[in-house]
């Protein structure tokens, strides 16, 4: 028998946001270390990864790993282009915003679709 910790989905889901956020604080902060040589930049991307794993970490015991990590990963990185295009490290186009949209209508989209319940291994289809 597994342990699972009474995590609700809610709390789950707001951390696994928070986290993002927190992942496209460190990848900002990776950037502007000029390869790690800014101690001011690594220090925050130090404790930005720490604090956005340990939150993944903690989201994952309400959410499915494959969920939890796809919706962290997209919209740490529509966070981090987003934060660059304002900026102006990076181009803004339509093509960019659209991309970006698609990248939030999909993380979106798993958060509202169901994950099928889970297949019984020890029954077997027979043909």
């Amino acid at each position: 028998m597994t342990w699972k910790p009474n995590t609700s989905a809610g709390s789950s889901w707001l951390v696994l946001l928070l986290s993002a956020v927190l992942e496209a604080v460190w990848a900002t902060a990776l950037g502007a270390s000029n390869g790690f040589t800014e101690p001011v930049a690594v220090t925050i991307f130090a404790l930005a990864l720490i604090l956005s794993m340990t939150g993944l970490g903690y989201a994952m015991r309400g959410i499915p790993i494959s969920t939890a990590y796809a919706v962290w990963t997209g919209i740490g990185a529509a966070l981090t282009v987003t934060y660059a295009m304002l900026t102006g490290e990076e181009a803004v186009s339509a093509v960019r915003l659209a991309l970006l949209a698609g990248i939030v209508g999909s993380v979106i989209g798993l958060k509202l679709v169901k994950p099928p319940a889970p297949r019984d291994p020890v029954r077997r289809e027979t043909r």
